[in-house]
This record gives structure tokens, sequence and C-alpha cells, in this order.
């Protein structure tokens, strides 16, 4: 129990860290899922349904917090983040991979800084879809369970987004 706990958290914030865009956001949705993960997690008989439970109960909480916030982020910030500069802007966390090659390094710090940006100007109901179905790798039934709409809405959502980001990335 304890290992789902710990799996539950780190998909909680990196899926709320990247549909809220804050990272004070992101901790109190995990917080409040986690909350609700251990209320839940005895009745837990099917995995695959606990899943696709969790990632609701994350999108829905990223929601009313949203909700309750007059303004939308100007953009969203790295998983890895850590601290802030001194204006208060979040500040992501390098982290050395000597496994690959200084210019790779730089090639991927690259597109994942485009990706992120391009994304962070997709409406957020094309985000969610996104974030679900191509970052954390959720079928299209289940983003469809998750986000409370039909398969083939999923499916159209998705090609529009993929339309959007292909449109901003290629604005270089």
């Amino acid at each position: 129990m304890e290992r789902l706990l710990i799996r539950a958290q780190e998909v909680a914030y990196r899926v709320s860290l990247l549909v809220c865009g804050h990272r004070q956001d992101a901790e109190d949705v995990m917080q409040d899922a986690l909350l609700k993960t251990y209320q839940y997690v005895s009745r837990i008989e099917d995995p695959s349904a606990f899943r696709t439970w969790l990632y609701r109960t994350v999108r829905n909480a990223c929601l009313m917090k949203r909700r309750r916030r007059v303004d939308e982020p100007a953009r969203y910030t790295s998983i890895e983040e850590g601290g802030a500069t001194k204006d208060g802007e979040p500040r992501p966390v390098e982290i050395e991979d000597r496994s690959r090659a200084a210019d790779q390094q730089l090639i991927d710090a690259w597109i994942g800084d485009r990706l992120r940006r391009a994304l962070s100007v997709l409406p957020r109901t094309y985000r969610a879809i996104v974030v679900l179905r191509e970052i954390e790798g959720l079928s299209t039934r289940e983003v469809a369970a998750i986000t409370g709409i039909s398969e083939a809405n999923v499916k159209t959502r998705l090609h529009r987004a993929r339309a959007l980001l292909r449109q901003q990335l290629g604005d270089v």
C-alpha cells in the first residue's frame, strides 16, 4: 500500500504541475489527491480503475483550483522545478546526465523548453487531453473516462491540439 501511495503522489504531482501550471497549486492538488487516495485505497479492486480514478481526481482538483484563481498563468514550469528566482519565478533544476553527450543534452533541453512553451499556450481543454494522452500515455478510453467526454471528442480535441502544437513548434 505504501508503494501505491508513493506512486500516486508522483503521478498526482506530475500531472497537476502540467495541468495547473503553478508549483504551489500542484502541491495543493497533490495533497488533496493523496488524502482522497488514502481514503479510497481500501476499496480498490481493479488497478486500472484506480489509475483512471486517480487521474480524474487530479484533473478535477486542478479545475477546482483554477476556478478559485482569477489569473491564468502566463507560462507553465518544468516538472523538475526547483527554487525560485529573485522575482519569484520558478527555476528549473539542471540535472546532469553523464550517459549522453553534451550536445544531445542541449538539444533535449531546447526541445523540452519549446514543447513546454507550446503546451502553455494551448487552451486548457486541449492541454489536459495532450498531457493525459501523449505525456502520461493513457488510452483514449481512459482519457474519455477521466475528462467525462466521449472517445470521439477526445480524438477530435487531440487532433486539434496536435495541429496547434505543430503550428506553435513550426514557428521558430
